[in-house]
């Protein structure tokens, strides 16, 4: 299955030449979860704040379905 991924922040360091939130695709297997998405990238987990499926806040365990849209978040600090 495809997914469109935006990774924000610094997040757009896992995958070079895409700026943070312009969104790319993926094909992971069918059934494949977040974490699964987050894995692939080489995301650590750790550093993962939020994550959203079609613009709705979801945890690491939801599946993803053929064309849904994930956005994966770092902690994000201001000043």
């Amino acid at each position: 299955m495809k997914v469109k991924v935006k990774l924000y922040a610094t997040f757009s360091r896992y995958h070079p030449g895409t700026l943070a939130g312009t969104p790319f695709e993926v094909e992971l297997p069918e059934g494949s979860t977040l974490r699964d998405l987050i894995n692939h990238l080489e995301i650590p987990e750790s550093e993962v704040k939020v994550c959203f499926i079609n613009a709705r806040i979801q945890d690491l365990d939801t599946r993803l379905n053929d064309g849904d849209e994930a956005g994966i978040f770092p902690p994000v600090g201001g000043g």
